[in-house]
């Protein structure tokens, strides 16, 4: 059986534009998630998409949505006030359409740290806890955990899924990062998986496999998030 097509909805900006956005949700969400993209993809790569439907398919609603630069076909990636205001717009529209359903907001690689940048700066209303997927700790080859310094004032929950072969996040360092972070962080490492969750055909494991262990990590730790007493 397919799954039912994602819903094409636009979200609009405080300038006044907006951005697409796709929406896959089933009859009764038990939580949802507003996802943004990669620097490099837009909402619909094929690792997004196969993480909206694996979570719809779980219960949780999903908002994927356009940063304006990949909106407008541009390479450049907005400058971060831009970035966070989207952030923003995002969480708005779903919680106007879901009204109820605990939300949970994050993202692919710079989507997911444009997110948390937001979150630092001021709380995204409704936000019960923030997921990345491949934490950009560093560029590709310069192990650094000064991108992780914002991390700090966020007072949601916070899940950290990483590969092992990820070259923009040292596992050691992102170790040591979610550690300082105390309770508030998860770390679910994914044996194998590079920074778009990739795995060698010499591993024995299948993207399927991977798909499934960052679906049902996520799951079972938004259901511990969401309980009331795991609110912020």
């Amino acid at each position: 059986m397919s799954p039912e097509p994602s819903q094409a909805l636009e979200v609009k900006l405080p300038d006044g534009g907006t951005v697409s956005a796709l929406l896959d949700a089933p009859d009764t969400p038990r939580a949802a998630l507003i996802m943004a993209h990669g620097a490099g993809a837009g909402m619909r790569h094929r690792f997004l998409a196969a993480v909206a439907q694996a979570l719809c398919a779980r219960g949780v609603a999903v908002l994927r949505y356009q940063f304006p630069y990949m909106e407008q076909g541009a390479r450049r990636t907005d400058p971060p006030a831009v970035a966070h205001a989207c952030v923003r717009a995002a969480v708005r529209e779903a919680a106007t359409r879901l009204s109820g359903v605990p939300l949970f907001a994050g993202g692919k690689s710079f989507g997911g740290r444009m997110t948390s940048q937001a979150q630092a700066l001021e709380p995204l209303p409704g936000v019960r806890g923030l997921a990345f997927f491949g934490f950009p700790l560093h560029p590709a080859g310069k192990p650094s955990t000064s991108r992780a310094g914002h991390l700090a004032e966020v007072r949601v929950p916070m899940l950290f899924l990483q590969g092992t072969r990820d070259t923009l996040a040292d596992l050691q360092l992102i170790r040591q990062v979610t550690e300082g972070l105390g309770s508030l962080a998860t770390l679910h490492v994914v044996e194998g998986a590079d920074h778009g969750f990739d795995v060698l055909v010499s591993s024995g494991r299948t993207a399927s496999d991977v798909l499934e262990e960052l679906v049902g990590a996520l799951c079972g730790w938004m259901d511990q998030a969401a309980r009331p007493s795991s609110a912020a």
